[in-house]
């Protein structure tokens, strides 16, 4: 007996320095550096309660998630690895779910300022926490597709949209690729340095869906835990498929 209890205890010695693997979600707010500092204050209120808005339409609960890390004019969502948060529910139901609301809120404010559209992307990987927070090379790679130029400028040229998705190449091959969703056109457009290792992000415009009234605290709790994920619905990104020699990926982006 007091061999196993000194070997269980040697194992939780070692947890937190362990890596945890972790669906990492972040969000970027497009042009808040235009912005005056009253507005950027109403942007971020807008962009969390939207964030948790979404969130609570794709039925993903705070048991689920790490506390949230703020990122000034963005946020970074760490999601635990469980059988009920599957990566497809993030694509199909979450992200269609926040660019509705992101269309809702730009129909409503009261100054173009106001106006908001957001840069996601969704990733997957080992992440460390320490006493100031999470940190790791997934994380950093996230960030950096979440910062790429070319990113930056598919946003621009699709004014219409108010919310544009990255995804890194293991989320494409392992859940877009396998055609779990009713995917559309995914584009390689994206190539960044991390360390030594180019990675690779797949951008696409996500359809938005609309969020129906949120029901009462009692109404939550009888409609359950989670709801399937909806088939993902994607536009294409101005009108453009890419073809096979696209995939070799366009010129690396700095970093």
């Amino acid at each position: 007996m007091s061999i196993l209890l000194t070997a269980v205890q040697s194992l939780d010695a070692r947890l937190p320095d362990s890596p945890r693997h972790r669906t990492i979600l972040a969000l970027d707010v497009e042009g808040s550096t235009t912005r005056t500092n009253p507005d950027k204050r109403r942007l971020r209120r807008a962009m969390y309660q939207l964030t948790e808005r979404a969130l609570r339409a794709a039925l993903i609960g705070d048991e689920y998630l790490e506390p949230k890390s703020d990122r000034g004019d963005g946020v970074l969502i760490l999601i635990r690895p469980v059988d009920e948060v599957p990566k497809t529910l993030i694509l199909g139901s979450l992200i269609p779910a926040l660019a509705g609301l992101l269309d809702e809120h730009n129909a409503t404010v009261s100054r173009p300022e106001l106006r908001m559209r957001l840069r996601a992307v969704v990733h997957a990987g080992e992440v460390h926490k320490d006493e100031n927070g999470f940190y790791g090379n997934d994380i950093d790679a996230a960030f950096r597709l979440l910062e790429a130029p070319k990113l930056k400028k598919a946003l621009k040229d699709t004014p219409e949209s108010p919310l544009i998705l990255v995804v890194s190449e293991e989320i494409y091959h392992s859940i877009v690729q396998q055609e779990y969703l009713d995917a559309g056109p995914f584009q390689p457009l994206v190539r960044v340095r991390v360390g030594h290792r180019i990675r690779r992000g797949w951008v696409n415009i996500p359809v938005p869906a609309a969020v129906p009234p949120e029901p009462s605290t009692a109404g939550r709790r009888a409609q359950g835990r989670l709801a399937p994920a909806p088939r993902l619905a994607i536009a294409p990104l101005n009108g453009h498929e890419p073809g096979v020699s696209e995939l070799e990926g366009p010129p690396l982006e700095p970093g």
